[in-house]
């Protein structure tokens, strides 16, 4: 019994600071100057992207805009049943709302996060480009950097602050509660949750 309630306070520490690191690295806004602007795709539906998607793409768009990376970086591939990628919506808003198309390349067949980074990295690396920042939401981010940093690249996150998980607390905490699952994965394993955070 005492080496139960042992393991318990371990892995309950263990959690609570693994929450504080996604809350601190998620309120931090690292914009700089970099080779690449990365958006982390989210759900789409028939073409248009979800709030949770127009969030991150509209401050993706914003960095691009203060002039911030020569490059603009779309990710995510389709589910069963989609007509389109995340990736492809990810570029028809870009170029829409004023991103050269030439400047967009990406990756369009990840289903999760570390594919999706894996790919990322590649492509990057083909263009002997090093730096990037990162967009997506804010519990998001502290996994996203991680992975990012293993796979070679000099990353800054700048999550968005509009998204509609991060102004709900109910959904907040199940996103919060998502990355402590998924992290674990990552640090135990070495991969990535078959399925991203639902409803996105």
């Amino acid at each position: 019994m005492r080496l139960i309630l042992i393991g318990g306070l371990v892995v309950g520490v263990a959690a609570g600071a693994a929450t504080f690191r996604i809350w601190q690295q998620g309120g931090r806004d690292e914009q700089q100057p970099a080779d690449a602007i990365v958006v982390l795709g989210a759900a789409q539906y028939d073409g248009r992207p979800s709030p949770v998607f127009k969030a991150r793409l509209d401050h993706a768009v914003d960095l691009w805009h203060q002039g911030l990376a020569k490059a603009f970086v779309v990710t995510g591939g389709k589910l069963p049943g989609d007509r389109t990628t995340e990736a492809a919506v990810a570029r028809a808003y870009a170029v829409a709302n004023g991103v050269p198309a030439d400047a967009i390349f990406g990756e369009d067949e990840a289903h999760n996060t570390l594919d999706s980074l894996r790919s990322v990295a590649g492509e990057l690396k083909s263009r002997d480009m090093r730096t990037a920042i990162f967009v997506s939401d804010p519990t998001h981010m502290l996994r996203v950097l991680r992975i990012a940093d293993d796979l070679g690249i000099d990353g800054y996150g700048s999550p968005t602050t509009t998204s509609p998980v991060q102004q709900d607390p109910v959904r907040r905490a199940e996103a919060t509660l998502h990355e402590l699952g998924a992290l674990a994965v990552y640090f135990l394993a070495g991969g990535s949750p078959s399925v991203e955070q639902p409803g996105s």
